[in-house]
């Protein structure tokens, strides 16, 4: 692992991190803030899986995060949402949403993408084993996860998906149903191929129809979201939890669109609700 940047911020480190990666075959970078502590002191991990176009600098510099993890405990690890370098395969007419910046924490199976597109393993599998190996104060036995957008898909599949590792799961403006909405038919098609029922896995409407379950969510989502009614769709989310007894705390925030003035506005309300979940102040 390369140290990219070290920053000293409000008692701890916020560090920029790279290696290379088994899971997608290209170096990947990320960041990690570790908040003050005593030696010895083993504290939680607060995942954080950013949006379309984004890398792990959107919330690292403008999230507003480090206050309230120096306060509670927190460490937070922000990884990319995609591979990149030279020859990592790119959407053919340079969209936004597909490709480069837009990997939807899948593993892909269709060619081009396969060989590069492993970012469920990547964010699963092996970023959680560098950083257990690399950051001796992480408490890998108390994680959460969080995202936004795309991420926040990210952060909804893999929290059910895996209940029993992730003790809290929230997302700011998630894409959650991806198999009926615009953005998820072209990312899961384009990665998983026709095969819709190999969506389902990656959608969280449909993980929770066939039987996936978490104590409870938490989603924030801006009313003046120019993606809510075409790309978000929480109220798809409300429905799935209602039928399926997940408490959901979902809250529409009026005047807010999709941009990080509404993530860093709500950042710390979901940081507390992470922080109760995972016991943050309590050494292992």
């Amino acid at each position: 692992m390369e140290t990219v940047s070290t920053n000293r911020a409000f008692g701890g480190v916020q560090g920029v991190y790279r290696h290379a990666s088994a899971a997608t075959g290209t170096d990947m970078t990320f960041s990690v803030y570790v908040p003050p502590h005593e030696e010895g002191a083993k504290m939680p991990v607060v995942w954080y899986l950013s949006g379309l176009t984004c890398t792990h600098a959107n919330v690292t510099e403008k999230g507003e995060f480090r206050a309230l993890c120096a306060e509670l405990g927190l460490i937070f690890v922000a990884p990319d949402t995609s591979p990149r370098g030279e020859g990592v395969a790119d959407d053919p007419d340079g969209a936004y949403d597909f490709g480069l910046g837009a990997g939807f924490y899948v593993d892909a199976t269709q060619e081009p993408f396969a060989a590069n597109y492993r970012m469920w393993s990547y964010v699963t599998d092996e970023l959680p084993a560098l950083i257990a190996a690399q950051f001796p104060m992480a408490d890998l036995d108390r994680q959460s996860i969080m995202g936004h957008s795309m991420g926040g898909h990210g952060a909804l599949t893999i929290g059910l998906r895996l209940p029993d590792r992730f003790k809290a799961v929230s997302a700011f403006a998630p894409i959650v149903a991806p198999s009926q909405v615009p953005w998820g038919q072209k990312a899961l098609g384009g990665y998983l191929g026709d095969d819709k029922a190999a969506w389902r896995k990656h959608d969280a409407v449909a993980l929770i129809e066939d039987g996936a379950r978490v104590p409870a969510l938490l989603v924030d989502q801006g009313a003046a979201d120019t993606f809510l009614e075409k790309e978000l769709r929480p109220d798809l989310l409300r429905s799935a939890c209602e039928a399926a007894g997940i408490p959901l705390t979902l809250t529409l925030r009026d005047g807010y669109d999709h941009s990080y003035y509404f993530i860093s506005t709500f950042m710390a309300d979901h940081l507390r609700w992470h922080a109760d979940r995972l016991k943050a102040g309590d050494k292992a």
